[in-house]
């Protein structure tokens, strides 16, 4: 099961509305895992009816605007693959002596 959290948040000092926020999903199978991490932009407007500042915000909120814009089932789809190919090498590399 992934795990999804907020890394950290930029903001406008102004009127406390988020411009960026870092993200990282994280999932873990066993001794194997697999992460990613990236950043979604977002522009804010205070006299919009839905603006949240940022002392109001949760991480849900925030999490919720991420997965509105980054594609969960694929991201996630991808840490799966990855921990397969790691549980299941089909290449190598070394010496043989």
């Amino acid at each position: 099961m992934a795990t999804w959290t907020i890394a950290n948040l930029e903001r406008n000092l102004a009127d406390g509305g988020v411009t960026v926020a870092h993200w990282r999903v994280t999932e873990v199978d066993g001794d194997y895992s697999a992460s990613a991490y990236g950043t979604v932009g977002f522009t804010p407007d205070a006299d919009d009816p839905s603006f949240v500042a940022y002392d109001s915000l949760t991480e849900a909120d925030v999490l919720a605007w991420v997965h509105a814009e980054v594609d969960q089932a694929a991201t996630e789809a991808a840490l799966t693959a990855k921990i397969e190919a790691d549980k299941n090498p089909v290449t190598g590399s070394g010496m043989p002596w």
